[in-house]
């Protein structure tokens, strides 16, 4: 953005995503409280033919619109409802079908947040004039005047820390987001919430996939596009039938349960042979990895890698972080090398880098070796 364009928006201004949960109405409290001029906006995500359907612990649903706006109604701020649902199909929903259908394991709420609430939903702010777009991650950002970047760090909440989930930020995106609850515990927020009397203090955490009504990934994907999921083998490595699978979207690598199959030890999904329509399995040893490749790289805390790395690394969300030596093997590609083997690094998931609690980047597992 120029900078004649953000001498024209107001750094009191703010709008705020708004779900209908507890953190977001909790950051939209607090930015009203400090003398910010706060907007509340919820965008709808779901096609027309979809409107009316409830999702249970899904956010952005009309339950949650509901919520978001008695919020906005009770702290006296303008609230609107925006419709991003092409952009969402577009983005979000056809990236995850495509990458299942593929073989991969991909995760929608990285490509929601840099897409759509940083980007279209960022574009939306900048057209109302406010330099800022805020949600209720747990996660910092801060302007590290030494170095010329602004910075992704974790959450005070490490339990509740989301930094993963927003790798994908870029420097324009960081200067301008807000997030409020980075110093919050989740049970302070609960409490501050309440003694707001915040009629949200009490609702139940969003699932992670927000789009998918039951949970039936290859269903909703043979709905969304008309791709029939086809039934194949289950392979050991030898290439010896053990069973059937349902169909490729509903396994993932690293997968034991579900497998229907019996065996004298328990047996996990190793690889997906998306040409023959397998499903590999084997011991546990396999799905250790002392290695991957990462591509589609962003990189927050440096310009570009220059030399090898040593970082703390995540493969998942929920996995713990472990040291690992990042190199750059070519133009978007790097290797990361873990000092013990990790349990089954999945292509189409994130990986992400850490300095303590400092996003350093990150990138898009391609394969694991």
């Amino acid at each position: 953005m120029g900078s004649v364009k953000k001498r024209l928006l107001s750094s009191k201004k703010v709008v705020v995503a708004m779900s209908g949960g507890v953190d977001s109405s909790l950051a939209a409290a607090l930015l009203k409280r400090e003398g910010y001029n706060v907007i509340g906006v919820t965008f709808k995500t779901w096609p027309k033919e979809e409107c009316g359907a409830s999702f249970g612990r899904a956010c952005c649903n009309l339950e949650a619109i509901t919520r978001a706006r008695v919020v906005a109604e009770d702290l006296k701020i303008p609230y609107y409802v925006l419709d991003f649902s092409e952009e969402f199909k577009k983005n979000v929903i056809d990236y995850f079908c495509t990458e299942y259908l593929k073989g991969m394991t991909p995760n929608p709420c990285i490509i929601c947040n840099g897409k759509i609430k940083f980007g279209k939903l960022l574009e939306k702010a900048h057209s109302l004039s406010a330099f800022s777009v805020a949600t209720g991650h747990y996660v910092k950002v801060c302007s590290d005047r030494g170095g010329g970047r602004f910075l992704l760090k974790e959450g005070m909440d490490k339990s509740k820390d989301q930094s993963y989930f927003l790798f994908t930020l870029s420097q324009e995106q960081l200067e301008h987001a807000m997030f409020p609850l980075g110093d919050f515990m989740k049970d302070k927020t609960r409490a501050v919430a309440k003694r707001l009397k915040l009629k949200t203090y009490n609702t139940i955490s969003s699932q992670d996939i927000c789009f998918i009504q039951d949970l039936d990934y290859a269903e909703y994907i043979k709905n969304k596009t008309g791709v029939e999921i086809k039934k194949g083998e289950i392979v050991d490595r030898d290439g010896k039938a053990l069973g059937y699978h349902k169909g490729i979207p509903f396994y993932t690598i690293g997968q034991r349960r579900g497998l229907g199959i019996a065996h004298k030890e328990p047996l996990y999904v190793t690889a997906i042979d998306i040409d023959e329509n397998r499903i590999i399995v084997g011991p546990k040893a396999y799905v250790l990895k002392k290695s991957l490749i990462a591509d589609r790289l962003n990189w927050i805390a440096i310009r570009k890698i220059e030399k090898p790395l040593n970082v703390m690394a995540k493969i998942r969300y929920n996995h713990k972080k472990a040291k690992a030596t990042v190199t750059r093997v070519s133009g978007d590609s790097v290797k990361v090398d873990f000092d013990q083997p990790q349990e089954a690094p999945t292509p189409g998931q994130a990986v992400v880098f850490y300095d303590k609690n400092i996003v350093v980047g990150g990138g898009w597992i391609r394969e694991a070796l």
